[in-house]
């Protein structure tokens, strides 16, 4: 028999709180860029592909703010954007 007023297990909370911030992601304006966030028992990992430092920062913050008290792990990857420094050699 369980007691309805103790609070849920850390990890089902987290789990919701995992769901909520991926919807949160998908919904603004970085939706498009498929940052994937995956539990590691207590901590979560981001990880994906996005255009910029900027907004990377922005959706480490904005996963550190939802996950407060969880540690963050990030993976996230910033291509690079620079022009070539030579040309192709095709011969």
């Amino acid at each position: 028999m369980t007691d309805a007023s103790l609070p849920p297990p850390a990890t089902e909370n987290l789990d919701y709180r995992v769901a909520h911030l991926a919807d949160r992601l998908a919904a603004g304006p970085l939706g498009e860029l498929g940052v994937r966030l995956e539990l590691r028992g207590d901590s979560v990992l981001l990880t994906g592909t996005v255009p910029s430092t900027q907004c990377r920062d922005e959706i480490l913050d904005l996963a550190r703010e939802a996950l407060e008290g969880h540690p963050v792990h990030c993976d996230l990857m910033v291509p690079g954007t620079s022009s070539p420094d030579h040309g192709e050699d095709l011969t």
